[in-house]
């Protein structure tokens, strides 16, 4: 009796042959699709979609998790112990040392991200516009898609500098001005005016750079934040007293000698569309305000920059690794690299 069922007629009730054999080739299939969905999600990533986030993720925004082998941050172990790495508003300084590049490219790319970066080449500056472009192919943002704005008075002479896959130049032609520190002052309403008209819509993490400098290392998605800053490199190491801001009281940048923390560069700086937008309004705003009471900042759109980023904190500031004079500075062994390096010149003889 044991292992059988009788029917009524006392007959032995087996499982059938079919449908043994149907059970079969369900559990191979059920297998079969298992070992698939592992094999791909080890080769592919693992897409997160909006039910593990909590919100719907489309396009550029989902994101792809995939394997990466690097060495363990250690919480006990600064990484630079020689110079200061985070601000008092917990916003990190970059150095080299700081960052893991491999794993900051990685991010960047999930989110198809494009650069855009911005110079400005008027009357006699446009000759330093190749080295720069050729530098910049070379080292700035590698591997990522950019758009070069060349800003000029003199489009015909804009170099054509062989570019790669996702990069590419444009020319923008806006007006010259008889003086030098007129181009400055003007230079943030120019980048605010076609920030409104274009780059809202074009680019997604606008940098401004001096076009008398050169790309010398690498320069990559490690600065990008929603509002960074870059440490003048005659002032990263000097007490508050000697930095060189607006001190009139009268004028829209001025900044007492008690409130300051660190004197920043007008050569190098960014952020997002939004926060570009707001810093170059700001400035131009302050500069009108300036004008129509018959002053001019000491350092003209510097001077205006600093006192924005004073009040806006950058949420990224970058070591003068980022911004160098080695003519005039020399090559310090607290600087590992020197990425951006300005060019040997004739200030007179350009500026004339």
């Amino acid at each position: 009796m044991a292992g059988l069922l009788r029917t009524q007629a006392g007959k032995p009730k087996c499982c059938s042959l079919r449908t043994v054999i149907f059970l079969l080739i369900i559990l191979v299939w059920v297998l079969l699709g298992a070992g698939f969905l592992n094999l791909r999600n080890s080769k592919l990533g693992r897409q997160v979609g909006a039910s593990e986030v909590g919100g719907e993720l489309d396009g550029p925004q989902a994101v792809t998790l995939s394997r990466m082998v690097y060495p363990q941050p250690k919480v006990l172990t600064p990484s630079r112990k020689d110079v200061l790495v985070l601000t008092p508003w917990l916003a990190p300084i970059v150095w080299e040392g700081t960052f893991n590049i491999d794993i900051l490219n990685e991010q960047f790319r999930l989110w198809n991200t494009t650069i855009r970066l911005t110079v400005f080449a008027i009357k006699k500056y446009v000759a330093f516009l190749e080295l720069f472009l050729q530098t910049a192919e070379k080292h700035f943002m590698v591997g990522h898609r950019v758009t070069c704005y060349v800003f000029t008075d003199r489009p015909g002479d804009v170099p054509r500098v062989p570019l790669g896959e996702g990069r590419q130049v444009g020319v923008l032609e806006v007006r010259s001005y008889s003086r030098r520190q007129d181009v400055s002052v003007h230079r943030v309403e120019m980048i605010r005016n076609f920030s409104r008209r274009r780059f809202l819509h074009e680019v997604d993490s606008p940098v401004c750079a001096d076009v008398d400098v050169r790309f010398r290392d690498h320069v990559g998605v490690e600065i990008l934040s929603p509002l960074f800053g870059t440490l003048h490199p005659g002032f990263y190491g000097a007490a508050r007293e000697a930095f060189t801001y607006e001190r009139r009281p009268q004028s829209q940048a001025h900044v007492p000698r008690d409130e300051v923390d660190f004197y920043y560069a007008g050569g190098f700086f960014g952020g997002s569309v939004a926060e570009a937008l707001r810093l170059t309004s700001a400035c131009h705003q302050a500069t009108v305000v300036d004008r129509a009471h018959g002053i001019e900042a000491v350092w003209h759109d510097e001077s205006h920059l600093n006192r924005y980023l004073l009040d806006h904190k950058p949420t990224k500031v970058l070591s003068p690794e980022y911004l160098w004079d080695e003519q005039l500075l020399g090559w310090p062994a607290v600087m590992k690299k020197l990425r951006y390096v300005t060019v040997p010149k004739s200030h007179r003889g350009i500026r004339d």
